[in-house]
């Protein structure tokens, strides 16, 4: 996309906005890469196909499930592959929970966040694969495109050659790019590296406890390699700054990235995360006998004599049995729902140390089309923006051939939470005048401003600070039938859209593991209830 050409305009399978325009538009996704013989990808497809193999139960297990994020729609989907009945219960009127998305009275939408589908997502990628929706994913260049503040206008690239297998790709994207680091930093900041690349997964974990200035200090890793490229890096993997991120979180991403020849490639969502994903995953439970239901909010769970999960109370005084209960809430919403009887068992007590980071996603509709962009994910390296992308250009749903949608991560957000949307828009005005200096004026005296949403999220992602992974709890509770599912829970990825799906993955796994077990507890409570009646 934004190719001038001098035929019409022509868009195979784009929705354009206008039957009118000077600007003439060529619209080209990249070739799916080659996921499927990653060893991750294979690992990820052995354990959905677990699912659909296992033995179907002599009774399947109703389930009921709170939160119909990726982590709650993941869970129901591979309990209902197990032949199992899940009942998803979402508080709010839209699917998604961290990807959901409204529509305007224009028709347009707007995000909870900027959501970027990586190759090294191999949980995402197979469910894509098993929805039969892989199309909607729009792949993009194989390259990470930063913003270069000292020279306005202008951008910096890590272009990954397609010619070479990982890492090698990686090292000769880093080693071509002479604008953002000098050599002797290259060199210094690969020295330091050198301990993680020996050391493997253990030395990985092992650095949870620092954060990554304070990593790259103790490594000498050059102040302006963390100026220059992680704070960028840090801003978009937590929405948090170098000086509090763990550096687990960093070491973590560069594996995958690195290791894998397409691990760092992009894709961009076809169109709204509720329509697009999320509505597939809600159709394939549905036709195996599950349950979605939103405008379902749990006020309250209720337990029996023994400590066990009674029912949920949802807040219109509904209540709802099941023979398992499974929370797929963002952590500081269980934290507020556990009940007093638990709050002091270990299992639960630690997720004090787990806290959601406030986010603000921002989208500006211009009346004209910014020249000034790409068709990709940009790393904004300003003091308030993480991330951003012209959404006209990115996005088949979105497409406008005369004007751009900017969509904007806000980060770190935790000062600005509390502002009005005319402050935030007034601060994010200031730094696109930066961005694009030709195009942009912070008093709107060049392109002006048509529309504009604020979506705030006072508690996202979890903070990954250090020292929060031993407190990051198992999908299985110590409570009999209670399970947790949600990206802070355990799991190899990040708190990311790969760690939500997984994480629904192996709670439903560890269901699928007890269902003998809750089959004869259930049948054991039928019989009870029985003889009182």
């Amino acid at each position: 996309m934004g190719r001038q050409l001098s035929a019409p305009i022509t868009c195979s399978g784009v929705r354009l906005r206008s039957a009118v325009s000077t600007l003439q538009v060529f619209c080209q996704d990249y070739p799916r890469p080659d996921l499927e013989s990653t060893v991750n990808f294979l690992e990820a497809a052995q354990l959905s196909s677990s699912f659909r193999t296992a033995a179907r139960p002599s009774k399947p297990l109703q389930v009921v499930i709170a939160g119909a994020g990726l982590a709650g729609l993941s869970t129901a989907k591979y309990l209902a592959d197990a032949g199992h009945k899940p009942i998803l219960l979402e508080g709010r009127d839209v699917l998604g929970g961290k990807v959901a998305a409204w529509k305007d009275s224009d028709g347009d939408w707007y995000e909870t966040g900027l959501h970027i589908f990586f190759g090294a997502y191999p949980n995402v990628q197979n469910l894509f694969s098993e929805l039969g929706i892989n199309d909607r994913l729009q792949w993009k260049e194989h390259s990470m495109i930063f913003a270069m503040p000292n020279k306005p206008g202008e951008f910096s690239r890590f272009d990954f050659p397609e010619v070479l297998p990982a890492p090698l790709n990686g090292i000769w994207a880093i080693l071509r790019n002479n604008e953002m680091l000098t050599w002797p930093e290259k060199v210094r900041f690969a020295i330091g590296l050198l301990p993680a690349m020996l050391g493997g997964q253990p030395y990985v974990e092992a650095q949870d406890g620092l954060t990554v200035k304070e990593w790259m200090r103790r490594q000498g890793v050059p102040d302006r390699v963390n100026d220059e490229v992680f704070i960028a890096m840090s801003k978009a993997l937590n929405f948090i700054n170098p000086d509090e991120l763990s550096m687990q979180c960093i070491l973590i991403a560069l594996n995958r990235f690195l290791q894998e020849k397409n691990g760092s490639k992009m894709a961009f969502l076809d169109g709204n995360p509720p329509e697009r994903l999320c509505m597939p995953i809600v159709d394939h439970i549905r036709s195996l006998g599950g349950e979605v239901q939103l405008n379902s909010r749990i006020q309250k769970i209720e337990l029996n004599a023994d400590g066990t999960v009674k029912h949920f109370v949802l807040s219109h005084g509904n209540i709802i049995e099941g023979d398992a209960y499974v929370m797929a809430t963002p952590v500081d919403i269980l934290k507020l729902l556990l009940p007093q009887e638990w709050k002091e068992i270990s299992y639960f007590k630690k997720l004090d140390k787990l806290v959601g980071v406030p986010v603000i996603n921002v989208h500006i509709w211009f009346d004209q089309k910014l020249k000034n962009t790409y068709d990709h994910l940009l790393f904004s390296r300003s003091p308030l923006l993480s991330v951003y992308a012209d959404m006209s250009l990115t996005c088949k749903e979105y497409y406008d051939p005369n004007r751009s949608m900017l969509e904007l991560v806000f980060a770190p957000a935790e000062e600005w939470i509390s502002r009005s949307d005319e402050e935030i828009i007034e601060a994010t005005m200031v730094e696109l005048s930066r961005l694009f200096p030709d195009e942009i004026a912070a008093d709107q005296s060049k392109a002006k401003i048509l529309k504009y949403h604020v979506v705030k999220t006072p508690r996202s992602v979890y903070k990954t600070v250090p020292n929060c992974e031993p407190c990051r709890p198992l999908q299985r509770s110590p409570i009999e039938g209670f399970y947790l599912a949600g990206d802070y829970t355990k799991q190899k990825y990040l708190a990311s859209m790969e760690g939500a799906v997984l994480s629904g993955k192996l709670c439903a796994q560890a269901v699928v593991q007890d269902s003998d077990f809750l089959i004869a507890r259930a049948q054991k409570r039928t019989k009870a209830e029985a003889s009182v009646a």
